[in-house]
């Protein structure tokens, strides 16, 4: 058996974990790089493995950097089945669909604009490409037995992390690989604990935080203090974020300090639709989260919605103070780089990031402390104040992950840490070598491993 470590190793963007057998070729996630320019140029280059002898793709969750490679690994000739939840299933479909209309307009605009080296700019892939993988979905309920064939089976279960999201554990040819997807922290605001598996002769176990333990704050107290100190200078704050779960937290943080009387009554503004209908995906999938009816409704009430771009313009342009969510989480697209056009030159505001920041992002380079940010082939001075809420990661932290394996009543043969830069993996397989006593490796990207 061979495994393809074709992206998420040394990165945590791009995850594509192939496993090839003399029978069957499965491949696990099929995320897109982000961050540094040299991981998006791999984005363009054909896959290593050739496509259309990949029988399935089983997805861990909707996340970008694990599905959004799907439409050109179809353009390329994959016409298999791919698994996932049902909440993933619709949270794949909503970040395809709006990383498409994203690359294009995108690309309309740098063509536009005459900022692009490439004449014309051309997207990777299109709308018309996104719904061409839509109909190879195929939903399957987490802790429900699939059979692939005569001898390789998988089934999901719960990861925590977003909604819907799911390791997986693969029976394939004598053999139990699990793979972890992204794990959420134990203490999630607004899911529940991951399930740890019992039983593996493989692993392969994210380690995004591996080498840090996430800080003992109180986001809330934080989230409190910034509203506050940004209101009285009278700016705004604008809170890049993920809009799949972290926007989500972002509005039950601010709904509670509202509730409590503890930020001031100005406008609470969700610029991000594709966030606006995660939240009706909230409302329809509660047994996946903590939050009931009467919250999730309750909590909406306090925020103004904004879907339309025209809004989006004559918000910017509304003088008063006011706090936005707006995505993409890494400031890599989306509207919150309207508000930063604007804002971000302006030292009454504030940029309050609130997730990992990939290596490479602008979100990354705010958190490192440049003066500059570049977009849209421009160059913005950063005057507002950034600063970072941190504990609201939808990753665990190291304590989280190597928590995840305590439960195991085998030994596995070898534990592979992927989805993390490499000084996380290098940490956490100390850590596990050392509490654990298991036998760790941190594989290359195109690197292929027997097993």
């Amino acid at each position: 058996m061979k495994v393809h470590f074709l992206g998420g190793a040394g990165t945590v963007t791009g995850s594509k974990t192939l496993i090839e057998t003399s029978s069957i070729s499965i491949l696990i996630d099929c995320g897109l790089f982000q961050g540094l320019k040299e991981l998006r140029e791999l984005n363009r280059l054909p896959l290593s493995y050739d496509p259309k002898e990949i029988d399935f793709v089983l997805l861990t969750h909707g996340h970008l950097d694990h599905c959004g490679w799907l439409p050109k690994l179809v353009q390329d000739g994959f016409k298999g089945k791919i698994f996932c939840t049902s909440p993933t299933k619709e949270i794949a479909r909503l970040i395809l669909m709006d990383s498409a209309k994203i690359q294009e307009e995108e690309a309309e605009k740098a063509n536009n604009e005459h900022y692009s080296k490439h004449n014309p700019a051309i997207p990777l892939y299109t709308i018309e490409d996104v719904q061409q993988v839509l109909p190879l979905f195929k939903v399957i309920e987490k802790d429900v037995v699939v059979a692939l064939s005569d001898s390789v089976s998988f089934s999901f279960f719960y990861a925590s992390h977003i909604l819907g999201a799911c390791s997986i554990a693969l029976d394939i040819e004598g053999k139990k690989l699990v793979f972890s997807g992204d794990i959420g922290q134990d203490d999630d605001i607004l899911l529940f604990p991951a399930v740890k598996p019992k039983n593996a002769d493989y692993i392969f176990l994210e380690s995004t935080y591996g080498n840090r333990v996430h800080p003992n704050n109180n986001p809330l107290f934080d989230l409190e203090i910034i509203i506050n100190n940004t209101y009285n200078k009278g700016g705004n704050l604008v809170i890049p974020s993920f809009a799949v779960e972290r926007v989500q937290v972002m509005m039950y943080l601010i709904w509670k300090l509202k509730k409590e009387n503890k930020i001031p009554d100005i406008p609470y503004i969700i610029d991000t639709p594709m966030g606006i209908d995660v939240l009706e995906l909230f409302l329809e999938n509660r047994k996946w989260h903590k939050l009931n009816y009467e919250e999730c409704s309750e909590m909406c009430k306090t925020f103004t919605l904004i879907s339309e771009f025209k809004d989006t313009i004559e918000v910017i342009y509304d003088k008063q103070p006011k706090v936005v969510i707006a995505a993409s989480g890494m400031i890599t697209g989306g509207r919150v780089l309207s508000y930063l056009e604007r804002y971000i030159t302006k030292p009454e505001n504030t940029v309050a990031l609130v997730g990992y920041q990939a290596e490479g992002t602008r979100g990354r380079k705010l958190l490192e402390g440049d003066k500059t940010i570049k977009m849209y082939g421009k160059i913005y001075e950063v005057e507002a104040t950034i600063l970072s809420i941190e504990g609201l990661s939808a990753h665990g932290d190291q304590k989280d992950l190597i928590n995840w394996l305590t439960e195991l009543e085998n030994k596995p043969q070898s534990i592979f840490l992927v989805h993390g830069e490499n000084e996380a993996s290098e940490g956490l397989k100390n850590e596990i070598e050392t509490q654990l006593q298991l036998h760790c490796i941190i594989p290359k990207r195109r690197q292929i491993i027997e097993i």
